[in-house]
């Protein structure tokens, strides 16, 4: 796919997680791996969607279950380069214990045939730290 291709591609998907029309998942591959840089409780590899989806996304959404969804609110960037696309993005919702999360993210993403095959996040840990250890999964 092409450079565009590729940027139309994710950003649509951003779009729709956004609208709530979507889930981010749907742009995984099953072989993909994904890893979170840094120092958070989240920060390792993980070697498929399943995993991912498992050990963070879901624990993660599950914070949210009483509160305001998880979704970004605002897509700050969308670059390609290749099969390599980057976004850049705000985050927020309303947890199960009443309180806001607001983070930012940058994804980096390699694409193969429309999904994503690589991906590495970057994200406040103090922020994303602070939510997994107050707030139980709903």
């Amino acid at each position: 796919m092409s450079d565009e291709a590729n940027r139309r591609t994710v950003r649509a998907a951003f779009e729709a997680w956004q609208d709530g029309t979507g889930a981010i998942t749907d742009l995984f591959a099953p072989d993909m791996v994904w890893r979170i840089e840094g120092r958070s409780a989240a920060a390792k590899e993980y070697g498929s969607r399943q995993r991912f989806v498992e050990e963070v996304l879901a624990p993660f959404g599950a914070r949210f279950a009483d509160g305001e969804r998880f979704r970004p609110v605002r897509i700050r960037s969308v670059h390609a380069d290749g099969d390599t696309v980057i976004v850049v993005w705000d985050g927020s919702g309303v947890a199960n214990d009443g309180v806001r999360y607001d983070n930012t993210y940058a994804w980096v993403m390699r694409l193969r045939d429309g999904q994503v095959v690589d991906g590495t996040a970057f994200f406040d840990s103090i922020a994303f730290n602070d939510l997994w250890e107050r707030v139980t999964p709903g």
